[in-house]
Formats: structure tokens, sequence, C-alpha cells
């Protein structure tokens, strides 16, 4: 079954265009990410998850979004700078985005739709929010901002090990 976000265009922080399609066959958390979020040292755990897994077609694609209390109020070179500098971020990190609402990206549309939270809502309740879409077949599970980057590895792997498969 091919990937249902695969036509889905996203824009790197660098301004730089793909698309979700560019992924194909890749194990993928989706997460939004904020700089001044509580949540924030997470991006420690998402950078060492990535880079534990990367080699076997892992990637964690970061969405800064400042819908919740005004966390990531900085512009692309700012967010850029504070990634790189505080937490050494080598995934790919993409553009402002909005995750909520009549405006929000096609991507967190889709995946909400795909993964709906607790009791069926759609709305994304804080940063950090983290989506793993099965690179084969699309499949989609939602974990809530509280759930650390290291207890998303066991599903990684399994994702993994049925791509290798």
């Amino acid at each position: 079954m091919e990937n249902p976000f695969a036509g889905i265009a996203l824009q790197r922080l660098d301004g730089a265009q793909t698309s979700f399609g560019a992924l194909a066959g890749r194990a993928t958390l989706v997460v939004n990410v904020a700089s001044q979020c509580g949540f924030t040292p997470q991006y420690e755990g998402l950078e060492t998850l990535y880079r534990r897994c990367k080699a076997r077609g892992f990637v964690v694609l970061g969405f800064p979004c400042d819908q919740f209390g005004h966390q990531e109020p900085g512009e692309a070179a700012e967010i850029a700078r504070f990634c790189t500098s505080t937490y050494d971020v080598t995934f790919p990190v993409f553009a402002k985005t909005l995750v909520n609402g009549p405006h929000a990206h096609p991507l967190f549309a889709a995946l909400k739709d795909a993964a709906p939270g607790l009791l069926g809502t759609q709305a994304i309740k804080w940063n950090f929010t983290k989506f793993l879409v099965d690179g084969s077949n699309g499949a989609v599970k939602r974990h809530a901002p509280t759930l650390k980057p290291a207890e998303l590895a066991g599903d990684v792997e399994a994702i993994l090990a049925r791509s290798a498969a």
C-alpha cells in the first residue's frame, strides 16, 4: 500500500522544498517542536533515537510550532541556531508550522485524521506530540508529549524489522 502522505509538500527550515514522498519506505517520527517548552529537552532524546536508527531507514522530522503558549517565537535562523547549538540536532527541521485550526499544515491534518487523540479528538494538545508513521504502509501511531523519545524505541525497531524482512 502506498503511503497516503506521500504527496504532501514540506518546506525545510532553510527554505528548501521537499515532500513527504521523498521519505518513501522510511519509518518516520513527526513531532511538533518548540524551543521554549517544558518538553524542549526532548530534542536530545529525539536526536539520540535518530542517530541510533537512521542508517536503517528511520528519520525524525521536527516542525516548530508557536500555537501553544507562544513557545516558538523565533524566526527560521534563530530556530536553526537553537537546534544546532543547544541540542546538536541533525534530523530535518522544517518551517514553522500550524498544527491545529483551519490553516493547519496538510501533513498534520492528515496525521490527526489517521491517528486521533484520546476519545477521538483531532486537536493536538501541546508541543512534542509525536506521530510515528510506518514507511511501508503509512500506518500511524500518535503519542502524547509526555512520552519520552526513548520510549518509542521498541515501536521504531519493530517497524524497521518489518521493513528489513
